[in-house]
């Protein structure tokens, strides 16, 4: 950049989250420095920091932090919560005195420009100043904080909702490479990677550290430790070093680990490594790609940014990844071994901060760089849809959105996803014989099924496919997951619809349900330890025991690139025993939460504990398991169940166990509520197991008696449509509404002991007869095992006006000392709603049995009128129990308009009705209809005109398919190439 006719005055604001945003903010600031230009940098990060870089007289440090990002509770952990309190601390509360203090700063310094990363509030003290405002960064808070939302609950959504609106006052974006999806942004410019020059060469470096050329170094950079970890002489193959970056002045480091300065210049020292072990992050994963420095990464606890930097690092050959508890236990070196094997293949540019510097330059002299641009309230509305997508829950890995992938597209990271299992069968069908021979099982003509097949047989036979270049490591895991020459076991689960029961079933309700057409597979293999494949970290874990090959669990989950789910989880099986007996269920939870990344493994993994625990079953061979699934996760159709179901029905078909549907469903519920720790009912594990395609699933939860199955009439057809709002019955709302059912229950059967002890002691000797069975009625309802059981009469004669609306945890459990839920625990400091709770499975369960009976009335069109309005009384009293959501209420409403509005009286009806369905709190709508054209194609009008108000185009779930019981297992082995036989 040549210096410029007049110097400019730039306000650069960084957010407080970390030094990354402060290091790459150098890079741009000294070429707006070096153009001639004043710079002020409003931060709260060292001085150093600037001034070890940039030496002049127009950089002008301003000690102030207007957010926070994210709070960490360590270095690998981020507190949702304290995050939202500390940010609503920081930035909304004193928000009108921080836009006022800024409003007067910018004007007096005379600002031509404000620059933010990313830093919210910038933004509009830059409007209201009269100013104009740039971002420039790779992800903003409103992405962040939206996944946070759910975890701390939804009084914390305005949070997001102003950190858009503040964005939506900037300009433009200048977008790094690696973003994020950031829809309140409507005017973006790419620049390439913003990385910091060396200032040394890497011979320099080792020169002045006294280290050799030949020796092997790791530069160890989290931006401080993991909490307790305390790093061990042998946690370095022999012959290397390690560079520690933030270490503690305090902390003693053993002889092969070498404390660096504070101060130390991170990039000379990178260049002179071998390779990183950190985590991710712009700054790291950016210099890392520049230098071709091969990176092991830890994944970081609910950090949204961190996929797509993954992703990115991946790509280009650069990342290796090290699970946590290999990181904390000190097993580095065949992750480290496996780096400096890698070539990172990075060759785009690195001149982010001068491409940037000049974009601003020309912005601050007037020039402009917004082509189409939009009004404020047109990009807030975009960013509203990131809050209906980014409802993220915790515990809980759920599907990447449609246009997470999307972002990855226009990034040029990888192809558009392959075709759906909707392709045509025989092109599938007709290649899977070819690949496996069935010894057991049939599998049902289903395309899905065929598809997996086919996937197997890829693995199976190193396909082209399989030696890409840029192949996922998913996939890769996978290749080398099974023993080819031995037999796999392969079973299938679908998800579920709830047409109605719902959230009930916890109380005993009736429940109908439909299994869905889209379903998990799993194939397993069981095989003696001496045959295993073994990955290289597993390996090395055993080498490390000194005691020779013992059975371990091995998984691979499909659909973890884009998402903060590990694809691989491994254990030794014996990692299950306490002491030669099963550990405890509250051990098993607290195993599977160490690591969030690998916190899924609970849902497959959990599935042999439970078979321990409750059969006493004991696994002496190593199993490989591969989990596939088409059922979207948070959509309110059972993601997790099908998961359960598929991967129960596979290890007990591989070791021989012959266990019923109905009692399989049942353990899958055990893993669900004691492993998992999400305190669902039993229907969905029923349906994914007992379920059969094209009918309901008819079932009393009490705890699942299975009355049979209900056909649905042809004339009728049922559809579910996703609100694109994430669900999950691990979610607050769900878990507090389950703990109020319970409260009102505990209420109802003290006050009906007291109006029985009353009763008793009135009659006396009466043998009046009505009064007897008055009697009786008062001394059932004192034991009432479910609220079901209570008629809707006798709870609006006795009960319904005695409980309380609402009710504090504390005072409930001074009174009554217990709700007597296995699986929920009552929080003293809490406010439970009670009363609309408790009413709700009571009504309900009267609902369904009356919609049973009207499925087989007469056909006509009072009889399709009166099952759609039971549907919407369903919806509306979720909603009174606040498990409502503003996008399955509009999907609601415009089924209603439909319903309503016919082109002419004489026009035949298609919808009647609809219901938010499952945990509810977004999720599935389910919606009947008449099984006609016309309806099909008001369904898709109802998608469209929902994709046009809140920019999200829903899923659309049609169709059904069997059960894991109807559907079996396969038992396959592959078939030997003619080649070579």
């Amino acid at each position: 950049m040549g210096a410029a006719k007049q110097p400019l005055v730039f306000a650069y604001y960084v957010t407080g989250h970390g030094f990354g945003h402060a290091t790459r903010v150098v890079e741009v600031v000294r070429n707006l420095i070096l153009a001639g230009h004043d710079v002020h940098v409003i931060t709260g990060a060292p001085d150093f920091v600037f001034t070890s870089e940039i030496q002049s007289s127009r950089l002008f440090l301003r000690k102030v932090l207007l957010d926070c990002g994210a709070v960490q509770a360590d270095a690998l952990t981020v507190d949702r919560l304290a995050s939202l309190e500390k940010y609503s601390e920081t930035a909304v509360v004193p928000r009108a005195s921080i836009l006022a203090t800024e409003v007067e700063w910018l004007k007096s310094i005379k600002a031509d420009l404000v620059v933010s990363d990313v830093v919210p509030v910038a933004c509009r003290a830059a409007a209201d100043a009269g100013i104009p405002s740039v971002c420039v960064t790779n992800f903003s808070w409103d992405f962040i904080y939206a996944e946070y939302v759910m975890a701390a609950g939804n009084h914390h959504r305005s949070i997001v909702w102003q950190i858009a609106e503040d964005y939506s006052h900037c300009e433009f974006l200048i977008r790094l490479p690696g973003f994020c999806p950031m829809p309140a942004f409507r005017d973006v410019i790419d620049v390439p990677l913003v990385v910091r020059r060396l200032h040394k060469s890497r011979e320099e470096v080792r020169r002045e550290l006294g280290i050799g050329e030949d020796v092997k170094v790791v530069i160890l950079n989290f931006g401080g430790q993991p909490a307790g970890w305390k790093l061990k002489e042998e946690y370095l193959p022999s012959g290397w070093l390690c560079l520690v970056c933030g270490a503690s002045d305090s902390q003693h480091l053993p002889p092969n680990f070498i404390k660096l300065a504070k101060d130390a210049y991170t990039p000379d020292l990178m260049a002179a490594s071998d390779c990183m072990l950190g985590k991710i992050g712009y700054g790291t994963v950016s210099e890392a790609l520049a230098y071709k420095l091969p990176f092991v990464f830890v994944r970081r606890d609910y950090f949204n940014e961190e996929p797509f930097l993954r992703n990115m690092l991946e790509y280009y050959q650069g990342g290796v990844e090290m699970i946590r508890r290999d990181l904390l236990t000190g097993h580095w070196r065949p992750y480290l071994e496996r780096a400096i094997s890698l070539i990172p293949c990075y060759e785009g540019g690195t001149n982010g901060g001068e491409v940037a510097a000049s974009i601003l330059e020309d912005t601050a002299s007037g020039k402009n760089y917004t082509s189409d641009k939009l009004s404020g309230p047109r990009r807030l509305r975009d960013a509203i849809i990131l809050g209906y997508q980014l409802q993220r829950v915790p515990g809980r890995d759920l599907l990447v959105p449609d246009w997470y992938a999307n972002a990855e597209n226009e990034l040029g990271l990888r192809p558009r996803s392959s075709p759906s299992v909707k392709e045509d069968i025989n092109s599938v069908t007709t290649l899977h014989p070819k690949n496996f021979e069935i010894l057991h099982g049939d599998f049902l003509g289903l395309s899905d099924t065929a598809s997996f097949l086919k996937s197997l047989g890829e693995l199976a036979y190193d396909s082209p496919a399989n030696t890409e270049k840029h192949q996922k490591r998913e996939q890769k895991a996978a290749a080398g997951l099974f023993n080819w020459e031995e037999d796999i076991i392969v079973t299938r689960a679908p998800g579920r619809l709830d047409v109605m029961g719902g959230i009930a079933d916890y109380s005993g309700s009736l429940v109908l349900q439909m299994p869905i057409k889209e379903a998990c597979h799993v194939a397993v293999q069981t095989i003696h330890p001496s045959k295993q494949k073994l990955w290289k970290h597993a390996q090395a874990r055993q080498q490390a025991k000194g005691q020779g090959p013992t059975p371990v669990l091995q998984i691979v989950s499909y659909g973890s690139e884009l998402s903060n789910r590990g694809p691989t989880f491994d254990m030794d099986l014996s990692d299950f025993l306490d002491r030669e007996e099963p550990m405890s269920y509250e051990k098993a939870r607290e195993y599977f939460s160490r690591d969030p990344s690998q916190r899924w493994a609970a849902y497959v993994a959990g599935t042999i504990l439970v078979l321990m625990k409750e059969l006493g079953i004991r696994f002496e061979n190593s199993i490989s398991m591969l989990v596939s699934s088409t059922v979207p996760e948070g959509k309110g159709v059972s993601s997790s169940a099908s998961v359960e179901v598929a991967s129960m029905s596979a290890i007990a078909a591989a070791h021989g166990l012959n266990i019923s549907p109905r009692e399989l469903a049942l353990l899958c519920q055990k893993v669900e509520n004691h492993v998992v720790g999400a305190p669902c009912g039993v229907m969905d594990q029923m349906t994914s197991a007992c379920g059969e395609a094209n009918k309901l699933l008819a079932m009393v939860c009490q705890p699942a008696e299975v009355l049979g199955l209900v056909d649905i009439p042809d004339h009728i057809r049922v559809w579910g449509i996703d609100s694109g709002i994430k669900h999950s019955v691990g979610g607050a709302d769900y878990k507090s509404v389950r703990v109020g059912a319970f409260m009102g229950r505990e209420i109802i059967r003290s006050t009906a002991s007291s109006f029985f002890s009353q009763s008793s002691s009135a009659n006396g000797v009466t043998h009046d007869e009505p009064e007897e069975d008055c009697v009786k009625l008062f001394e059932a309802e004192g034991s009432l095992d479910y609220l079901c059981n209570l008629s809707p009469h006798r709870y609006e004669a006795l009960y319904g006006k005695m409980l309380p609306e609402s009710m504090l945890g504390d005072a409930f459990l001074e009174k009554y000392a217990n709700h007597h839920d296995p699986v929920t625990v009552i929080d003293k400091t809490r406010n439970y709603g009670v009363r609309a709770a408790a009413r709700h499975p009571i009504y309900e369960n009267f609902r369904v049995q009356a919609f049973k009976a009207l499925l087989t009335s007469a056909t006509s069109d009072d009889q399709l009128s009166s099952l759609g309005e039971l549907l919407y009384q369903c919806h509306y009293s979720y909603s009174a129990c606040g498990l409502g959501s503003d996008g399955t209420d509009r999907l609601v409403q415009l089924v209603q308009e439909v319903q309503h509005v016919k082109a002419s009286k004489s026009a035949e009806g298609t919808l009647y009705g609809a219901k938010i369905t499952g945990g509810g709190s977004g999720g599935t709508v389910c919606v009947i209809g008449r099984n006609s054209l016309r309806s099909s194609e008001k369904i898709l009008e109802i998608q469209r005109r929902y994709k046009a108000a809140t920019g999200y185009l829903p899923i659309i779930f049609e169709g059904s398919s069997p059960g894991a019981g109807k559907f079996g297992y396969l038992r396959i082995r592959r078939r030997i190439p003619s080649h070579q036989t």
